[in-house]
């Protein structure tokens, strides 16, 4: 893994670049740190809670844990092997400091309460650095208080009760409501330790400070277990290894919810509005996430990942929403806190509203990775087997509908995805059913449909003049990279067409870089997405153009790793210049180039030009 140096990081007027944060987690929160040594993002105790610190969206107003030498350093930083335990180095004119930071968890799982541990290490010299702590006031709507306990100064934010534990040399110079500030000073050979413990609602424990110095360890023994027990062996192992990491920063752990990224409202164009939440388990990040942990050989979390959205849509009703809470409720209205927004792009927001939206595509996404599912060993129950029947015959009663589209427009339209992801249900569910994995009843009909679907898009939706199918029914100029995803359908029906489309996709889209936008048009708007440029990695592979499809993969590995801070990938990429933009750790951008990879590890028969 290579390190990501740093000369003197320097904040844009408060705020740090999106693409220099790195993330630490335990299976329930996620917490982004700058190089700076701080950091500015923590919902705890979950993902999806108010924010503790949240200086990336509000450097004025905004929480922050910060420690950081007092005089000018480089940084570099790295994850440990097989870890997500993360080392920091501060070199100064004096001597040069290791940080290795852990949102710890027991080899058992994690911890009935939240604990935050920095281990700071002496390496050579001396050097100095500066703690600052600010709790968030989650919009300047809670006022932070301090009480004196015969344990210790707890902190109350709203529910949340909050301790600093410090080791004996870290010295407390300023404590009160709103701020902690201290010092610590290091030498060869000095071990110190940082530590936030955080709890909800329930009473706070106050573990020995060697416990939570071990734990460090302990966490670093539960990643290396886990990610060493993967299957996965191949092109590109180390870059898959390392998104498969990233992704089980996602997985949360008390359901087994999979969350599209760790944040909300990081601007996918600065100052634009396409700011967003996506702290919630949308339908089909998290099946695009199961397919990546079965090509991994994660059996464990497919079956906690697949159990949980089936027990979701089932309790909700088959016509599926398109995202839900990580506990498995309605994803809240969007609502509007008063933040200034990264770099000054709002709205800032909390909640989604895309959990109305009508997206077609999510039958092929639930109906495609239930096949997956059986194939790497599963055996469905008969509540999943009927609950995947009733989405097929939901399938082919809607298909023929107007929807938002896998972008979640409001411009409701005949997407060309949405139907070729309907396609791709209908085909799946015919096969289940051949094989008795769900009840074949419906098996003529849900035949038939599949071929009219087939017939309407060869009809509709292809252009002459482009020679690709189109974004939209209707408009015959724009194109769109999703239809990466549905190689399926290109290879069954029309080859050809479907390897025309993306020739065509790679031209207008890439712009000249194997980097796609999602649509036409859409570049003054937003960057390019990186889960799109994978995508089209995997389809080529797929469709036997393996060659062309190795060289994109080294192309985009080559564009995106040297810029991605240890490889923790945002949703978008500026190509024009070299900046991160849009929500972190983002599971479309990993679980993207595992299924890339996978494509290329796979010897697909060579198709016609």
């Amino acid at each position: 893994m290579k390190n990501k140096n740093y000369h003197s990081p320097v904040r844009q007027d408060g705020f740090a670049g999106l693409g220099d944060y790195a993330a630490i987690g335990e299976g329930r929160s996620v917490a982004l740190i700058a190089p700076d040594g701080s950091i500015d993002w923590w919902c705890a105790p979950n993902l999806d809670s108010p924010p503790l610190f949240d200086r990336i969206l509000d450097p004025g107003i905004g929480g922050y844990f910060q420690l950081e030498p007092t005089q000018p350093y480089r940084v570099s930083r790295q994850y440990r092997a097989d870890s997500n335990v993360l080392e920091t180095r501060f070199d100064t004119d004096t001597g040069a400091v290791l940080f290795t930071e852990s949102l710890n968890s027991t080899l058992a799982g994690r911890l009935p309460w939240s604990e935050l541990a920095r281990r700071v290490e002496g390496l050579e010299g001396s050097v100095t650095l500066r703690l600052s702590l600010r709790f968030g006031t989650r919009a300047e709507t809670r006022s932070p208080w301090m009480a004196n306990t015969f344990q210790g100064d707890v902190f109350h934010i709203a529910d949340l009760m909050a301790m600093l534990r410090t080791s004996d040399d870290v010295i407390i110079d300023h404590c009160d409501d709103e701020k902690v500030t201290a010092t610590l000073q290091t030498s060869p050979g000095s071990r110190s330790l940082v530590a936030l413990l955080v709890t909800e609602k329930e009473p706070l424990a106050v573990p020995d400070l060697a416990a939570i110095d071990q734990r460090i360890e302990t966490s670093h023994t539960a990643w290396c277990d886990w990610s060493k027990n993967l299957t996965y062996r191949g092109r590109h192992e180390n870059h898959v290894k390392r998104s498969a990491l990233a992704l089980k920063f996602l997985w949360y752990s008390p359901t087994g919810a999979l969350a599209a990224a760790a944040t909300t409202s990081l601007p996918e164009g600065i100052g634009g509005e396409k700011n967003y939440d996506y702290r919630y388990a949308w339908v089909r990040d998290a099946c695009l996430i199961i397919k990546a942990f079965v090509f991994l050989g994660s059996l464990e979390d497919c079956k906690a990942a697949f159990s949980w959205l089936s027990k979701t849509i089932i309790r909700h009703g088959p016509e599926m929403r398109a995202c839900y809470t990580l506990e498995g409720d309605i994803v809240p209205e969007e609502r509007f806190p008063p933040l200034r927004g990264y770099r000054d792009s709002l709205p800032v927001r909390v909640g989604n509203n895309a959990r109305d939206q009508l997206q077609l595509s999510m039958y092929g996404d639930m109906l495609a990775t239930a096949q997956l599912f059986i194939e790497a060993g599963h055996v469905l129950d008969l509540t999943t087997s009927r609950l995947l029947g009733e989405l097929a015959n939901c399938c082919a009663d809607h298909w023929r509908q107007k929807d938002s589209g896998i972008w979640e427009l409001h411009d409701f339209q005949h997407y060309t995805h949405s139907k070729m992801a309907c396609w791709l249900a209908l085909d799946c569910a015919v096969a289940m059913a051949e094989e008795k994995h769900i009840e074949p009843t419906w098996i003529d009909r849900w035949r038939r449909e599949r071929d009219r679907i087939r017939d309407w898009v060869e009809t509709h939706c292809w252009s002459e003049s482009k020679q690709a199918y189109v974004f939209y029914v209707g408009d015959d100029s724009r194109l769109d990279a999703a239809l990466a995803l549905v190689h399926q359908y290109g290879k069954t029906v029309n080859p050809q067409r479907m390897l025309s489309t993306y020739r065509a996709i790679r031209e207008e889209l890439g712009q000249g870089t194997p980097m796609l936008y999602r649509y036409s048009d859409v570049e003054n708007e937003e960057s390019t997405f990186v889960a799109c440029s994978f995508w089209l990695v995997e389809a080529l592979a797929s469709m036997g153009k393996n060659d062309e499809a190795e060289a994109a993969m080294s192309e985009i590995l080559d564009a995106l790793c040297d810029r991605g801070n240890v490889e923790t990938f945002n949703e978008m990429f500026d190509v024009r210049t070299g900046e991160w933009r849009g929500n972190l750790p983002q599971g479309l951008s990993h679980l993207a180039l595992i299924c890339a990879a996978q494509a290329l590890n796979e010897d697909a028969p060579p198709t016609q030009q």
